[in-house]
């Protein structure tokens, strides 16, 4: 079957399936972005034990990220979908029962496969499949607005759970459950509804290129490329500490953290992105518009370190929060877009995005662990340390993405230079 030949409403029914899918199928391995403390205390484990599970889970993704491509290429996008979604609902379940620290740590490398290694590949090939190529770009932005809809959605049910039963560990099992069983049903539908598409599968395609895997390796805009994604990711996973922040430093209640963790998480992605594709299109740079967003984060990070922390500022610090949230989230909503500013050659395209995934999603599997034991060993002074951190994390970033401008601009000009020569040689 051809997109041509689904009905519209068919088509915009999977485009909302797969994308409120990459949304929440995420969701139990990063619940800690919004339920940090009350999730620790249902586990009962530390700040370190916590980033260890996520660092578990970011390892795991880390190692499955290209074999997860090639396996969208060889099996069907239904089947991964449906095996995918149904496994992760079964190990929500045993996440939902609060067990120990090594089963826990058992579903989190469970997770990692399960939402990886068989669902990663779905989404942007099941949208490529259900439009045109024109298409794409305008079905992948709206794509974004769902996923950010459907967390911020799903969150705010989740925050009404929290908030709604007194006991810290009823409300978790309860909200994992819920989870669960949401997935589940995404499972479920994905199995009836995704049809088998026409050429969705390369047959006689390698299983991997080592060749343009080393083309890829060789070539500066890549490489940059991958380094500026690096630091952009570090600094959007390592703002989600302001949730803890703004609990141990300013008093700020769980209801107000909760919501302003999920804004942060998921409502400001129907914003900043667009936004930052809009900056990007209009500087004719998506560095340049990463630039302009490292800067603003830097300048609220370093009010974080300045502002006196005490009750009467908890509103201020969680505009900042907000405000710090919407630029990281911008930074890396585009960030994969320094691929083609730095002019990347389309047949090295593929194993240059694999790369990029590899390096830009490293710091999951050591940020997490890290800071968490900064917070275990030095209470909120940890804080200061983070912030600190985390603004040389953005100007390494800033000076990556200058990089990337510079590689896009040196190949501009090779290929303008070796196309003028080719027209010297076909007028001589």
């Amino acid at each position: 079957m051809r997109y041509s030949d689904l009905s519209r409403a068919r088509r915009i029914f999977l485009l909302v399936l797969v994308s409120m899918g990459s949304s929440i199928i995420y969701t139990p391995a990063y619940l800690k972005g919004i339920f940090y403390d009350p999730l620790m205390q249902a586990l009962g484990c530390t700040n370190a034990d916590l980033g260890g599970l996520l660092g578990a889970y970011s390892l795991v993704a880390l190692i499955c990220y290209l074999p997860a491509g090639v396996l969208a290429d060889k099996i069907r996008v239904r089947t991964l979908s449906w095996v995918g979604m149904g496994s992760t609902a079964v190990l929500t379940f045993w996440y939902a029962m609060l067990p120990s620290l090594a089963v826990l740590y058992f579903i989190f490398i469970g997770m990692g496969i399960t939402t990886i290694l068989i669902w990663w590949g779905t989404r942007y090939k099941l949208v490529r499949l259900i439009t045109s190529e024109e298409g794409y770009p305008s079905q992948i932005g709206i794509s974004y607005s769902i996923y950010g809809a459907a967390g911020l959605v799903v969150g705010l049910i989740n925050t009404a759970i929290v908030s709604s039963i007194a006991s810290v560990t009823q409300s978790m099992t309860v909200l994992l459950i819920v989870l669960a069983a949401i997935i589940f049903v995404l499972g479920v539908l994905s199995f009836f509804f995704i049809p088998h598409f026409e050429g969705e599968i390369q047959k006689d395609s390698k299983m991997l290129s080592l060749r343009e895997a080393a083309s890829a390796f060789k070539n500066p805009g890549v490489i940059w490329a991958a380094i500026a994604m690096f630091f952009i990711y570090a600094v959007y996973q390592g703002v989600t500490y302001t949730t803890p922040f703004m609990t141990a430093c300013f008093a700020a209640p769980i209801a107000l953290v909760s919501i302003v963790g999920l804004i942060r998480t998921y409502g400001i992605g129907l914003l900043a992105g667009p936004a930052a594709g809009g900056l990007a299109k209009l500087m004719r740079s998506p560095a340049k518009a990463i630039m302009v967003f490292l800067v603003a984060a830097v300048v609220v990070l370093a009010a974080f370190l300045v502002l006196p922390r005490n009750e009467a500022m908890v509103v201020g610090v969680a505009v900042l929060v907000v405000v710090v949230g919407f630029v990281s989230y911008g930074c890396f909503s585009i960030g994969s877009s320094t691929l083609t500013e730095a002019k990347v050659p389309l047949p090295i395209f593929g194993a240059a995005t694999g790369i990029l995934s590899v390096v830009g999603f490293l710091p999951d599997t050591f940020l997490h662990t890290g800071f968490g034991s900064m917070i275990d060993n030095m209470g909120m002074d940890a804080y200061n340390y983070i912030f600190l951190i985390l603004i040389g994390f953005a100007v390494v970033g800033l000076f990556a993405a200058w990089m990337v401008r510079r590689c896009g601009l040196k190949a501009a000009a090779a290929a303008e230079a070796e196309q003028g020569g080719k027209k010297v040689e076909d007028a001589s």
